[in-house]
């Protein structure tokens, strides 16, 4: 039964997200009937777990923190591909688009995929353990990148509105590129013991038996990158039908970034969850954050080198309920990592800036 378990699930992971491309090709630039919206619906929802599938696997194949590496990057580089094709064909309405989708995954990362990973391992063993160390250079890394770009817009006065002038926003991406590039160095090479998983001893637990092979681990590559290209491309398919469920809500428009931003962020969210369920919280976290400052540190960056032939402004500052939402995260976020250990309060206070966040996307 075992056997034909594995067999049945090899099967189906690289059968679904071959199929979801096709349906994508399909879909794509076209009208869809209500048929097709639930059809390109339910491939998308398989693709997540398809994906959260060949992420374990290659997770598995190169340790961590690679794995959550590997992860958090293909979604963000194929999230930017998307950002970057609504800006151009978007035009004047899509000057705030970056900026709403960075920050609703800020918001979503910090306090939904890290509140709902540390409930899920505090409510197994009481308290969820992990890493201060790297996940504090993590939290610093996020602070510092959407401070930069997200709230000094707010502020600046050398361009009318929430904008950076030219020489700011070159700054802004070459900053936001150079600390995040910092930070993958940082975890990766010269203190990756920091952001190994912790046992309940306290001692850094580094891979597990029986990895799959490399030729294993690049097919599951391949895989992963064509699930989630399908996720975002399909999460794009069922946006019309998104905005048009909004508009009979009657609900602001931003609510469609918000609900994509969720779509697309699903993948991370279940490896996440499924990382705490085994005590490995540093990895649930390194998905957290590192899926924040990838955000950050490659969306802006490409869409600066977009706006020298993408007409119209480009809007990055938040405004002030978003600014207080994101100085009240960062903060709650150093309180929680500090000790590096986190029970259900902690994680029902992320839980609830994340509700706040959804609130007030819906009644501003």
């Amino acid at each position: 039964m075992s056997l034909r378990y594995r067999r049945l699930a090899a099967t189906w992971t690289v059968t679904v997200p071959i199929l979801a491309v096709a349906v994508l090709a399909l879909a794509w630039g076209r009208s869809i009937p209500p048929v097709v919206v639930v059809i390109a619906a339910l491939f998308l929802a398989s693709s997540v777990l398809a994906a959260v599938h060949h992420a374990e696997v290659i997770a598995h194949r190169v340790g961590e923190p690679f794995g959550s590496l590997v992860l958090a990057v293909a979604v963000t580089v194929i999230e930017v591909a998307l950002i970057l094709s609504l800006t151009v064909s978007g035009g004047p309405a899509a000057a705030s688009l970056a900026r709403d989708t960075v920050f609703a995954a800020v918001m979503i990362t910090c306090n939904g995929i890290a509140g709902l990973s540390l409930l899920v391992a505090a409510l197994r063993r009481r308290v969820a353990v992990f890493n201060a160390e790297g996940t504090g250079g993590a939290l610093a890394t996020v602070a510092t990148l959407s401070t930069l770009s997200l709230v000094l817009p707010a502020f600046t006065t050398s361009k009318p509105g929430p904008a950076f002038s030219a020489p700011q926003l070159a700054f802004a991406a070459v900053a936001s590129l150079a600390v995040y590039g910092l930070f993958v160095l940082t975890q990766a090479v010269r203190h990756r013991e920091y952001f190994l998983p912790v046992e309940p001893g306290g001692h850094a637990a580094d891979g597990h038996a029986g990895p799959p092979t490399t030729r294993a681990a690049t097919a599951s590559l391949a895989l992963l990158l064509t699930a989630l290209v399908a996720v975002v491309g399909l999460a794009k398919v069922e946006s019309p039908a998104i905005e048009s469920a909004v508009r009979a809500a009657s609900l602001p428009q931003a609510v469609v970034g918000v609900v994509i931003a969720l779509l697309v962020l699903l993948p991370e969210t279940l490896a996440a969850v499924r990382a705490a369920r085994r005590a490995r919280v540093q990895v649930s976290l390194n998905l957290a954050f590192g899926s924040a400052m990838a955000s950050i540190g490659l969306t802006i960056p490409t869409i600066a080198a977009a706006s020298l032939w993408v007409e119209g402004p480009l809007l990055l500052g938040l405004d002030a309920t978003h600014i207080v939402l994101l100085g009240l995260t960062i903060v709650v976020a150093t309180l929680t990592v500090v000790p590096g250990r986190a029970t259900v309060l902690q994680a029902g206070v992320h839980l609830t800036l994340l509700a706040a966040f959804l609130l007030l996307a819906v009644s501003p």
